[in-house]
């Protein structure tokens, strides 16, 4: 099978038409140069001015008019249940993306995570599914996990 033409431009809704789809999950939906496969197994090359968070946009247009939507793939999360104001406000001090939902939080799994949040009284319970969590603190981007073996300006316990 040959690949399809390259990416032409994102596209912020959906088309009249759709002609296929990628299946990315949160990590991959991060994307500045790159080569996608389509749920068929057809590649194209998407090559962007700078990081896009693929979680903003529907989907792509390729050269030749080939519209893809974009699928969050299932992934292993957390569904975590109880105190839930107290809870977001401990998971969002650590960096972690954070899925907000009526009635739970939902987070990738993370022992060390988990473990914390079981010691604050959250029910937590393992399940599959997308993952689309907030975006940055000003409605784009992403809020991006913390690498504890490095120094940074502002103070908080870990």
């Amino acid at each position: 099978m040959t690949d399809l033409p390259p990416l032409r431009r994102l596209l912020k809704s959906r088309p009249e038409r759709c002609d296929g789809a990628v299946i990315l999950d949160y990590d991959a939906r991060m994307v500045r140069r790159k080569r996608l496969m389509t749920a068929e197994g057809r590649g194209f090359l998407v090559d962007l001015a700078e990081v896009t968070n693929l979680d903003a946009w529907w989907g792509f247009e390729l050269e030749d008019g080939t519209c893809l939507e974009i699928v969050p793939a299932d992934e292993a999360l957390v569904e975590v249940t109880g105190d839930l104001p107290r809870l977001a406000w401990h998971i969002g001090n650590r960096h972690t993306p954070c899925q907000i939902e009526a009635g739970r939080l939902l987070i990738r799994h993370d022992h060390v995570i988990e473990a914390m949040l079981a010691q604050l009284g959250a029910r937590l319970r393992r399940i599959t599914g997308p993952f689309t969590p907030e975006g940055g603190a000003y409605g784009h981007g992403r809020t991006m996990g913390h690498d504890h073996g490095h120094s940074h300006h502002h103070h908080h316990a870990h």
